[in-house]
């Protein structure tokens, strides 16, 4: 889904992260707001906060007011993103999405920046990565009591994971429960190094499964989503056996039914530590 904030600059959001855009209704200001969270307003009987995502990417216009908002589920949270307009919605595919150091972009925040894509025109969109706004908005979950994996020194997981909130969270988790890892910024580059690690020498009677424990992917990622690396490691045999775990922030069954038709093993939404670490545990066991 294309928006404007105002500026020159086209930004982008995952329509599976969408519920609904509407004109944005009478909000009600609340003390003690976080950054950017211009208030909360009841939408069918539910209180949701009203973010504004302008203040986040840093093109504020003093008094300027937004008449349009983005109702947003993710990460099992509704919130409602104000923007200046909608434009429409494009279809791209993943392997047009690119992380963006390997494009320019102008926003003046551009850590906030999770991809970018080029329109036909050559214009080029960003797509914020809304669930390190959120977690600006709401704080760091608290780590409960996890329990230790039980695994050996070598043993180890791998993860990717585009977001850079979800990978430090991710990391929490692991280095909480004890468990070794590799990490990967997108698909792509994830691939590339699973290959890697596959294509080492063993010894006899020896294989990765002895090693890699658990592969746990994002879904939507720049160059490769986590659908299309779920299915190239199903399809190679040197990875038999080896769990692949979906950790995403869509959470909705037609998600799951995809991961399913591809071959993921589990679905864990995020981002609850203690489901990630229940969710783990069985498979680490195994």
């Amino acid at each position: 889904l294309l928006f404007s904030l105002g500026t020159r600059e086209t930004f982008g959001i995952n329509v599976f992260k969408v519920r609904e855009v509407s004109q944005t209704p009478a909000i009600t200001k609340t003390p003690n707001m976080p950054f950017g969270v211009q208030g909360v307003l009841s939408l069918r009987g539910n209180i949701i906060p009203v973010i504004s995502l302008a203040r986040f990417v840093g093109s504020e216009q003093s008094g300027r007011k937004f008449d349009t908002m983005i109702v947003t589920e993710f990460n099992k949270s509704t919130q409602a993103f104000l923007v200046d307009s909608v434009d429409r919605i494009i279809r791209v595919d993943w392997d047009r999405v690119r992380a963006p150091e390997n494009m320019m972009s102008t926003t003046t925040n551009s850590n906030l920046i999770t991809a970018i894509t080029e329109l036909e025109d050559g214009k080029l969109v960003s797509i914020l990565d809304v669930e390190q706004i959120l977690a600006t908005v709401v704080g760091e979950p608290r780590l409960p009591d996890i329990p230790q994996a039980q695994l050996e020194t070598d043993q180890y997981l791998f993860f990717v994971d585009d977001s850079v909130v979800a990978r430090k969270e991710i990391t929490s988790v692991l280095e909480k429960m004890g468990i070794k890892f590799q990490q990967a910024t997108n698909g792509r580059e994830a691939w590339e190094r699973l290959q890697v690690l596959a294509s080492r020498s063993w010894g006899e009677d020896e294989s990765l499964h002895d090693y890699l424990k658990i592969i746990l992917v994002d879904a939507e990622m720049p160059e490769m989503d986590g659908y299309v690396l779920t299915k190239l490691i199903k399809s190679d045999v040197r990875f038999k056996g080896i769990p692949v775990i979906m950790h995403s922030s869509l959470s909705s069954n037609a998600n799951k039914a995809m991961g399913s038709s591809v071959g993921v093993d589990a679905y864990v939404a995020k981002f609850d530590p203690a489901i990630l670490a229940e969710t783990l545990i069985p498979f680490l066991q195994r």
